[in-house]
């Protein structure tokens, strides 16, 4: 193991706010979970529809996911996008992970963002409480969405 992947690994946090929701300590407007993912709704979010999914696994980074945990990922994004899409009448879905402190990111788990915007659109992250019970009314609909999805 490289002495970055080392660090890496002793900079995650085992008591940080997505390990808490994974833990089932910390409640979250879940979109869909299975073995290896679960995809929520933003708290914080730039646009109405923003969705997070991370992986089961203590990973800060992309450098540190196992190629299962990343598939794993991949896959139910594109799940969470198609629930966007049809939910959201959205043709635009902003991808966005960042790795490391200063590449923005605030938590130190891995996780990707799925934006339903217009990049040009986009506020800023983490500035504005969403109302709860809107996030809630929206998680519902896009796990419907999901569900009824024919499997691809």
């Amino acid at each position: 193991m490289s002495q970055t992947q080392n660090q890496n690994q002793s900079r995650y946090q085992k008591d940080n706010i997505f390990a808490k929701m994974l833990a089932g300590e910390i409640p979250c407007h879940k979109i869909f979970e299975d073995d290896k993912t679960l995809a929520f709704m933003d708290i914080m979010p730039q646009a109405r529809g923003h969705v997070l999914i991370i992986p089961k696994q203590d990973a800060t980074d992309l450098s540190e996911l196992a190629p299962e945990f990343a598939a794993a990922v991949l896959m139910t994004a594109k799940k969470v996008m198609k629930a966007q899409q049809k939910v959201l009448n959205r043709e635009g879905i902003i991808q966005m992970q960042l790795n490391g402190a200063e590449a923005g990111q605030s938590v130190f788990h891995y996780h990707i963002h799925l934006i339903p915007a217009n990049i040009h659109d986009l506020g800023r992250h983490a500035t504005e409480m969403a109302d709860n019970e809107e996030l809630a009314a929206l998680a519902k609909e896009l796990a419907t969405a999901i569900e009824r999805a024919p499997t691809a």
